[in-house]
């Protein structure tokens, strides 16, 4: 084999290894919590030695920050706004975008779970996780106050941001019911309607701007 074919396969197995060890903390915390994930508990998941997994991540905190920014980026990807002509009115764009969100969390839920999990503790030294987590978490703010800016141009700052923080904390409160009740609560139906009612308030905090 030449030299670069190996290292191509290298390259090859290091990502793969990766994601194992990422696949493998994401199960151990789901179970144990952060607290109770270990890299001794993700090696023996996994079925890498310990010495892989430091390798790839500082400690046990590294590699749970990996794991909430990998969920991240496919929950952000779907935090997109649909253009006019795909969706039609800012009521349908709302709510295909919220379904697309909802659907990014049942799927790869690690970010959010895991991150909340980190937010509402408070330890002397901050986890890494935790760091990362309120970052992303600001950039998702974002997002969503440029979906609002978009769709009702005349709302003021206060507003937007009054929107934005009880559209955040609506959809974290529902997430953390299905975490609870499990597939008795659809996540999608109900992502679908909370956009619609923020819609609605902001469609009247607008009027009342222009009036």
């Amino acid at each position: 084999m030449t030299r670069p074919q190996t290292a191509r396969k290298k390259r090859a197995n290091g990502v793969e290894s990766r994601q194992r060890i990422l696949d493998a903390a994401v199960e151990i915390a789901g179970e144990r919590g952060y607290e109770g994930t270990s890299i001794a508990a993700v090696s023996t998941k996994c079925g890498l030695p310990a010495s892989s997994i430091y390798w790839h991540f500082k400690d046990k905190d590294d590699l749970i920050a990996a794991v909430i920014e990998r969920s991240f980026e496919t929950w952000l990807a779907a935090v997109e706004l649909p253009e006019e002509e795909e969706a039609g009115t800012p009521l349908e764009r709302v709510t295909a975008m919220a379904a697309n969100v909802a659907k990014s969390l049942v799927d790869a839920p690690d970010f959010l779970r895991l991150g909340l999990m980190l937010a509402l503790e408070r330890r002397p030294a901050e986890p890494r996780g935790r760091t990362v987590f309120l970052h992303v978490r600001d950039i998702a703010r974002q997002k969503v106050s440029e979906v609002v800016r978009t769709l009702l141009p005349d709302l003021d700052e206060d507003a937007v941001r009054t929107l934005t923080t009880y559209a955040v904390a609506g959809a974290d409160g529902l997430f953390v019911q299905r975490e609870i009740n499990g597939d008795d609560v659809d996540l999608v139906a109900m992502f679908e309607l909370h956009a619609q009612l923020v819609l609605e308030a902001a469609t009247r905090m607008a009027a009342r701007n222009r009036g």
